[in-house]
């Protein structure tokens, strides 16, 4: 499977192509939509979210809710669109008219200015936000709905949820009291800032309304979860083959992303060997077994059957509205940079997108490994896989 997408943030559409999703997969565009409203519907998001409402339409590969096997074209439509028609005009010559909302002024943390240099926008930074807008990632989280709709299939699952913004954390303590994802989900689910308890919850809504009060942003971190894949997947052969590597790859190549880790990640660098190994057990039942799982869910590479836990760190969002020093491309005097619409932090939203970059990245090595011409005969294969790894 793979994919690739298109569309400024201020242009008509938002699109993305997928080829390799296997043929029989039931999915309606309900089943996207409700991962793009949670996208757009966590505490701290800006104005634009009011104004858009994210709704995907089918253009190819679907035929009676049932995938054919053939590419797949989605498409959202940006409502906001409708109040920069002249400005992002495809067709119509740059006049004073439609050159209003020119971007002269690069934003520190943003693409604005190394993009501007390296493709040669010399009269609009514009050029450059447009594409490198975080309002992409509303089609990397179109296709994660199609990805975890394949991983039900196999019994997969994936969530994703906030852990800190700012100072205000959650109590990670709390993740051993759910015995699925799916009462995690419900329970993070239910606050707007994807905490994991009510203390949680509210202390981040502080942080959250004083740094708006303060025109500043704010980053934090999001970790995603992935339980039931095959024992496995990936590989320790070649580098560029390790799936923790495909998956850290993904993490960081989200917009504002600037840290990930596995498990224990780096405060595993402050303990010894015998205090984060994942000690091997053996049960008539099910097989092999870890008896925790400090090293996420990888060894080599490759998937061991635990939980695939990711953390990924957020950095605050470069658009303040206490805009901070910059310098005119035109004239080199120093100027405070252009404001955009912003968030006061995306961090709730980032849980998203990152549960759908993890889901991505497992459903392609799923789909790597197993049969991809047809979700039956890819589950008939899953199954029989899980069998002889249970009895190995």
């Amino acid at each position: 499977m793979r994919y690739t997408t298109a569309g400024e943030s201020h242009g008509p559409e938002e699109i993305a192509i997928i080829e390799g999703v296997p043929a029989g997969l039931h999915i309606t565009q309900e089943d996207i939509n409700e991962e793009l409203a949670r996208r757009q519907h966590g505490y701290g998001r800006g104005e634009r979210q009011q104004i858009e409402t994210d709704t995907v339409t089918f253009l190819t590969g679907v035929r009676h809710q049932i995938t054919l096997g053939s590419p797949i074209t989605l498409n959202v439509h940006n409502d906001d669109h409708n109040s920069w028609s002249k400005i992002m005009a495809p067709n119509d010559p740059a006049t004073p008219e439609n050159t209003l909302r020119k971007v002269l002024r690069p934003r520190p943390g943003h693409a604005d200015l190394v993009g501007g240099m390296k493709y040669r926008h010399h009269d609009d930074l514009r050029n450059v936000l447009e594409r490198s807008s975080a309002r992409e990632t509303t089609m990397r989280v179109a296709v994660g709905a199609v990805a975890k709709k394949l991983l039900r299939e196999i019994n997969v699952d994936v969530h994703g949820f906030v852990v800190n913004v700012g100072p205000a954390k959650s109590d990670l303590n709390v993740l051993t009291q759910y015995k699925d994802l799916q009462e995690l989900r419900a329970v993070t689910e239910s606050f707007a800032t994807r905490a994991l308890t009510a203390e949680a919850d509210e202390a981040i809504r502080q942080v959250i309304d004083k740094t708006k009060r303060d025109a500043n942003t704010v980053g934090g971190q999001v970790q995603v979860i992935a339980t039931g894949m095959p024992v496995g997947i990936g590989s320790y052969v070649s580098a560029d083959e390790k799936l923790d590597g495909k998956i850290a790859r993904a993490i960081v190549g989200i917009n504002a992303f600037k840290g990930v880790q596995f498990g224990g990640g780096f405060d595993n660098s402050e303990k010894y060997g015998d205090q984060i190994m994942d000690e091997i057990f053996w049960d008539s039942e099910k097989g092999f077994y870890r008896g925790t799982d400090n090293l996420g869910g990888f060894e080599g590479g490759m998937t061991t059957g635990e939980a695939i836990t990711v953390r990924g760190v957020v950095k605050p969002i470069p658009t303040l509205y206490r805009p901070m020093k910059s310098v005119d491309i035109d004239t080199h005097q120093e100027h405070k940079a252009s404001i955009e619409r912003s968030d006061t932090t995306a961090v709730t939203a980032a849980a998203v997108i990152a549960e759908s970059m993890v889901a991505i990245e497992l459903a392609i090595a799923v789909l790597d490994k197993f049969d991809a011409d047809n979700i039956e005969r890819m589950k008939e294969q899953v199954a029989a896989y899980r069998e002889e790894i249970r009895t190995f």
